[in-house]
């Protein structure tokens, strides 16, 4: 049996939806493609344009079902392009982009002392509705001699790298808390969320001023109760992690 020119296997491929190709892709390498999961390297130059007009199409379909007249509202009619390039390009970017360029130096002058970068802005979304998860993060460094040091900025994007997904927020501190142990390989990390859900405000019960907070421990922040005092009694405007 002959095998598919070039020609007609793109042939073949007409017509098959970009998400379709993406997810075979991903099934192929054995690699998960949870909610949470950064999917950048399986998405091929020109395709995240195409799912932005298939993302399009469905909501359309949603609205639609919902009995919204986008043709004669006004207020609606670009509602579907609008709501797709807000999850492909903004709010579920860290779905779909490389992760930041972040240059690493060594730690010439062999710092050891806590260093403290915070409160940096959390914007993400819940897994569960896709409501809104606004809050802040501050993280501690303990490094070491051989500790890469990166730009307090570079921070930032990577807080915001992991957050634009959705998420769950006992699940995102630990994968922020993975990827800087990993790019700096200090003595001890430690990573303290505290954010408004807004499926818990704005649904549900409607809990306006209830917020979650948690951390996450690693090294001699985890070993040392003094170091991990330290850092909790320096975190602006808490006491020993509460407010």
């Amino acid at each position: 049996m002959t095998s598919a020119s070039p020609a007609s296997a793109d042939s073949q491929d007409e017509g098959v939806p970009v998400s379709v190709r993406i997810r075979e892709r991903l099934r192929a390498a054995r690699r998960r493609f949870n909610a949470n999961d950064n999917i950048a390297e399986f998405i091929e130059p020109g395709e995240l344009e195409r799912l932005l007009d298939e993302v399009e199409h469905k909501m359309q379909g949603v609205l639609d079902s919902m009995v919204i007249d986008t043709t004669h509202d006004h207020n609606t009619r670009n509602t579907a392009r609008r709501i797709a390039k807000m999850y492909l390009h903004e709010v579920f970017n860290g779905r779909y982009v490389q992760a930041p360029a972040v240059t690493e130096f060594p730690n010439a002058e062999h710092l050891n002392e806590l260093m403290i970068v915070g409160p940096i802005t959390v914007r993400s979304a819940c897994s569960h509705h896709f409501c809104p998860v606004i809050g802040k993060i501050w993280i501690g460094v303990l490094p070491n001699k051989n500790t890469n040091v990166i730009g307090l900025s570079k921070y930032a994007r990577l807080v915001d790298w992991v957050m634009g997904r959705p998420q769950i927020q006992e699940e995102a501190v630990v994968q922020l808390a993975d990827l800087i142990m990993k790019k700096t390989e200090p003595d001890g990390l430690a990573v303290v969320m505290e954010a408004s859900h807004f499926c818990m405000s704005w649904r549900g019960v409607r809990e306006m001023d209830s917020k979650m907070l948690n951390s996450v421990m690693r090294g001699a922040f985890l070993n040392d109760p003094t170091l991990r005092r330290e850092f909790l009694s320096l975190i602006p405007g808490r006491t020993n992690g509460r407010s």
